[in-house]
């Protein structure tokens, strides 16, 4: 059973950084693209970083770009978001995700591509 948990979401003021851990069971995560969403109160969920499978490539939503960073360790099977220079229009939930085909090269952002969704972390950016 696969089963994603993320962790390291908190209270930060502006300016401040975090960094959140996506730790993968049942799913080997140097064998699929990783991605982060986030959804605020009120929107819809948006795609923040995808890491590909492979040369661990990453890319980012504009909003987010400079600021953000995704990585992997597979050794311990777990993805990470370091969160810097964060603004209150970040807060969010945030969700880790594993690409629903393994090995797949090419950059998709559409949430629908993604499967073995997360519980969530909130993050909150206080002004």
């Amino acid at each position: 059973q696969v089963q994603l948990v993320e962790s390291g979401g908190g209270l930060v003021q502006a300016g401040g950084s975090l960094r959140l851990s996506c730790a993968a069971s049942g799913l080997t995560v140097s064998h699929y693209a990783m991605g982060w969403f986030r959804q605020a109160p009120g929107k819809e969920r948006e795609f923040v970083a995808r890491v590909t499978w492979g040369a661990a490539t990453s890319y980012y939503a504009d909003s987010v770009k400079g600021r953000f960073t995704i990585s992997r360790d597979n050794a311990k099977n777990t993805v990470y978001l370091q969160m810097n220079s964060l603004k209150p229009e970040d807060t969010a939930i945030y969700y880790c995700a594993a690409d629903n085909r393994p090995f797949r090269s090419i950059v998709t952002t559409h949430s629908a591509d993604y499967a073995n969704w997360g519980q969530g972390t909130q993050v909150t950016v206080s002004s």
